[in-house]
């Protein structure tokens, strides 16, 4: 037995194995996917994800019974904190979800597949680089994937802005109208206070072509609650833009609410 599976035995307990196992990502024989997704690799992160979604940060998550047990679907949240945790405790929800896993797939940043191993550990555990052709493809192929339509307007806004719920950009819109996809909105309260974000070095930032370098306190102990909403359909051939800046809107406007869902009941004692 390798040291992967040999830590993976110590980090996730057999029933979670079986559990995540019966997901309904598809697989290639040798446990990766078309896009670098590892099931070893998957596995041994969320082992490690397991103990700082449900121990660290204490979350709390509802509306898991709103998520598709299999088909496409483009999971659509809020973007907060300065480091993309919120991805990843959204992922971990998904994956332990007791009402059927989902090993979905987030969209990063360019920047990220830039920083040396960084990028092989992160397709690994299932982000892909935030390109329109990657997210078509997974789609078509009946994946969940993560967007946050904030991008980095969203992780760089800073604490003077927190919750406060920047531009979403247009083009998943097109691409669950392209797909027949449904969204599934997401709120996420939590992980502002977790990495508060003070002030942005923009000269460094535009020196290491970085969208921004913050100033702040990382991985401070947060309680974070994520709120899953019902899923919203799409449908018609070729729109106007405006139709689709709408549309936009609406499920902004959800993803709003969600938040502030989630920041009353992170506010409340947990029974």
């Amino acid at each position: 037995m390798g040291l992967e599976q040999r830590l993976e035995r110590l980090l996730l307990d057999e029933a979670t194995r079986q559990h995540v196992a019966s997901s309904s990502k598809k697989m290639g024989s040798l446990g990766y996917d078309p896009w670098g997704f590892h099931a070893d690799v998957n596995r041994l992160g969320l082992g490690v994800m397991k103990w700082v979604y449900e121990q660290y940060y204490r979350t709390q998550v509802n509306g898991l019974e709103h998520i598709p047990s299999e088909g496409r679907l483009l999971i659509v949240s809020n973007h907060s904190g300065f480091l993309p945790m919120d991805g990843a405790l959204i992922g971990a929800a998904m994956a332990l979800n007791p009402h059927g896993s989902r090993l979905p797939r987030a969209m990063i940043e360019r920047f990220f597949p830039t920083v040396p191993y960084l990028g092989n550990i992160m397709n690994g555990l299932g982000a892909v680089l935030g390109d329109v052709q990657n997210c078509r493809d997974m789609l078509r192929n009946e994946e969940a994937v993560i967007v946050f339509p904030e991008g980095a307007r969203g992780t760089g806004k800073g604490w003077r802005n927190r919750y406060r719920l920047q531009r979403f950009g247009l083009g998943f819109m097109h691409l669950a109208m392209e797909t027949n996809t449904p969204i599934l909105p997401v709120g996420v309260a939590g992980c502002e206070e977790s990495f508060p974000m003070f002030a942005n070095l923009s000269s460094l930032a535009r020196l290491l072509a970085l969208p921004y370098v913050p100033v702040g306190l990382p991985f401070l102990p947060s309680k974070v609650v994520i709120s899953f909403g019902h899923p919203m359909h799409f449908q018609g051939e070729n729109p106007s833009e405006t139709a689709v800046q709408g549309r936009v809107h609406e499920v902004r406007t959800v993803v709003e609410t969600l938040v502030e869902q989630s920041r009353i009941l992170r506010s409340q004692p947990r029974v």
